[in-house]
């Protein structure tokens, strides 16, 4: 199972809920082999990664973008490095 995190504010603003928008979207693409989960980015799991800008993307426990909404291709590429 791939683990996609995207880092936010609580409440989202509008590039958070759109960086989970689109790694949800990633994942209905792969059922069952990518688990999306959006989190506050100061909560205990942002401060483990370090989290400064949101949205921040970390897959399986590798921070892969920082403080910028990446196309879906983007995205998708990034959760493809890690199933390979």
């Amino acid at each position: 199972m791939i683990e996609v995190k995207v880092f936010g504010t609580t409440p989202p603003c509008a590039k958070c809920k759109e960086v989970t928008k689109r790694a949800t979207k990633i994942a209905e693409k792969y059922p069952g082999k990518i688990d999306v989960t959006h989190l506050d980015a100061l909560s205990d799991e942002g401060d483990k990664y370090g989290i400064m800008l949101t949205p921040t993307i970390v897959v399986n426990d590798k921070v892969v973008s920082i403080g910028k909404v990446p196309s879906e291709n983007d995205i998708e590429e990034m959760i493809k490095k890690e199933m390979e």
